[in-house]
C-alpha cells in the first residue's frame, strides 16, 4: 500500500518511523511548507497537497498538521476518494468536527482519527484485566496525567505553538484520557471540569480537573498538569487506578501494571517491554490497525464518527468549567 504524509513537523517524525514498520506498506511521499522536511519524511516531496495527491497514486492519506488545517486537508483528500487517518485533535470547534465526518461520509471515504493512546500497550491489557473480571465490578478509576514542561518562560519547548492554544491542556492532552476511560468502560454521559491556567505566559489552561459519570452510572477521574513527572521519560504520562469490589490494577508511571486483590496482596500482573516507539509503541500500533482494516473492511476503533463521543465530552468539560456545574453529554 501506497501512503502520504502532509505535515512533517515534531509528532509526525512519530507517524513516519511506525510506517516504515509496518508490512507492505510504502510511505511514497510527503507534503509540508517546509519542502526539507517533506524530503526527510519520503521520496517525493512536496509543498502542495493538491499537487501531490494528483501527481502521486495513493492508497491512503496520514494528516499530521495542525488542529486547524485539518479540515481544508481532508476536503481535499475527499474530493479524491483517499481514504485518511487524521491526528487529533480533530478539528478547533465542535461545528468543524460534525462538518469533518459529514464530508467523509458523503464523499464515502474511509476516515479514522489517529487517537494512539488507547493503543498503548498497557491500556491494551488493562481493558483484558477488567474485562475479564481481575478486579470484579469496576467501582471507579483515576488518571493523574504529568508532565515537566509547562514551567517557565519557554513553555512546552518541543511544541511551543502551545502556548498560544486558547483551550490547552483538555483540547491537546486529555482528550486522550477521556477516550481511553470510554474505551475501558463505555461511552460518558456527563461530566463536572474545573481548569486553571497557573504559566500567566500561555493562553489556555495547564490544568484540569474531570468527574466523569459512565452509562454505566461508574465515576471517574481525569486529573491533569504539566508541571511535574512522577517517574523520568514516564511512559504513560503519569499514571492511574482502576478499582473494584474484588481488588484493583495500578498503572505505573514506567508502564508496569500491579493487581492487589481484595485482602490487599499485590504482584506484578503485566511488565512493560515496549520501550521503543511512541509511548508503548502505541503510534505503531494505530497505524497498523488503520492498515489492518483498511485491507480487511472491519470498522475502525476510533473512525470519525464515533471520536465525536470523546470530543463532545471534551467539549462539556469547557462548558462544564464555564459554568460551574456538570453538564450532561448533548445528542449531536
Amino acid at each position: 500500500m501506497r501512503g502520504g504524509i502532509v505535515g512533517c513537523g515534531f509528532f509526525a517524525q512519530f507517524h513516519t518511523e511506525a510506517w516504515q514498520r509496518i508490512a507492505g506498506v510504502q510511505l511514497v511521499a510527503a507534503c509540508d511548507l517546509d519542502l526539507s522536511r517533506a524530503q526527510a519524511a519520503a521520496p517525493a516531496a512536496y509543498t502542495d497537497l493538491e499537487k501531490m495527491l494528483d501527481q502521486e497514486k495513493l492508497d491512503f492519506l496520514d494528516i499530521a498538521t495542525r488542529p486547524e488545517w485539518h479540515f481544508p486537508m481532508l476536503k481535499i483528500a475527499a474530493q479524491r476518494g483517499i481514504p485518511v487517518i487524521c491526528q487529533k485533535p480533530m478539528a478547533p470547534t465542535f461545528a468543524e468536527c460534525l462538518e469533518i465526518v459529514e464530508v467523509a461520509r458523503v464523499a464515502g471515504i474511509r476516515l479514522m482519527i489517529h487517537e494512539n493512546w488507547r493503543w498503548q500497550q498497557w491500556f491494551r491489557e488493562i481493558h483484558t484485566m477488567i474485562h475479564r473480571g481481575d478486579i470484579g465490578h469496576p467501582i471507579t478509576y483515576h488518571f493523574r496525567t504529568r508532565r515537566r514542561d509547562g514551567l517557565g518562560a519557554e513553555p512546552y519547548a518541543a511544541q511551543p505553538y502551545f502556548r498560544n492554544y486558547k483551550r490547552l491542556l483538555l483540547y491537546e492532552t486529555l482528550i486522550h484520557h477521556i477516550d481511553t476511560a470510554r474505551f475501558l468502560f463505555g461511552d460518558i454521559t456527563r461530566v463536572y471540569a474545573e481548569v486553571r491556567r497557573n504559566n500567566p505566559l500561555i493562553q489556555g489552561e495547564d490544568q484540569a480537573l474531570l468527574l466523569t459519570t459512565h452509562k454505566s452510572e461508574l465515576r471517574g477521574i481525569i486529573d491533569g498538569h504539566r508541571f511535574l513527572d512522577l517517574a523520568v521519560n514516564s511512559g504513560p504520562l503519569g499514571d492511574a487506578f482502576f478499582e473494584g469490589d474484588e481488588g484493583m490494577l495500578w498503572l505505573h508511571p514506567l508502564g508496569d501494571v500491579y493487581h492487589r486483590n481484595a485482602i490487599g496482596e499485590e504482584r506484578l500482573a503485566w511488565k512493560n517491554t515496549a520501550h521503543g516507539g511512541y509511548r508503548g509503541d502505541s503510534v505503531h500500533a494505530t497505524q497498523q490497525h488503520f492498515i489492518d482494516c483498511l485491507r480487511s473492511g472491519a470498522p475502525f476503533e476510533s473512525d470519525a464518527a464515533s471520536y465525536l463521543k470523546s470530543v463532545a465530552v471534551m467539549e462539556a468539560g469547557y462548558r462544564s468549567a464555564d459554568e460551574g456545574r456538570a453538564v450532561n453529554i448533548q445528542p449531536y
